[in-house]
């Protein structure tokens, strides 16, 4: 199973952010659909993601991380109605060092 959260447009993990668990198929895949993550102060902006090694949140955890989203996405995204009304401090990818571990040993954690 895998966990994903993520602050509402205007960066707010609040009562209105998003959260949702999915199971994986027998190979492994969950799939999940969402809206563009606003921006918080605390970092780049990202998607949380927790990997469960059962099909019940109440499993082992074998992985906690975040996906990042493209400094210009934010940009474009952050143009648009709610997302425009974000007063929090921006922070860009290469500010963030959770970013920077993601980023590491050869892997990828940015959603083009």
């Amino acid at each position: 199973m895998v966990e994903v959260w993520s602050p509402n447009a205007l960066g707010n993990y609040g009562s209105t952010f998003l959260r949702g668990a999915f199971t994986s198929s027998s190979a492994g895949i969950a799939e999940f659909q969402t809206i563009f993550p606003g921006h918080t102060s605390s970092g780049a902006n990202h998607i949380n993601l927790m990997v469960h090694t059962s099909s019940s949140m109440s499993g082992a955890v074998s992985h906690v991380g975040q996906v990042f989203f493209t400094d210009r996405w934010t940009d474009i995204i952050g143009q648009y109605t709610n997302y425009a009304q974000n007063t929090n401090t921006r922070v860009l990818n290469a500010q963030d060092a959770n970013y920077a571990v993601a980023n590491s040993a050869g892997y990828s954690a940015i959603v083009e």
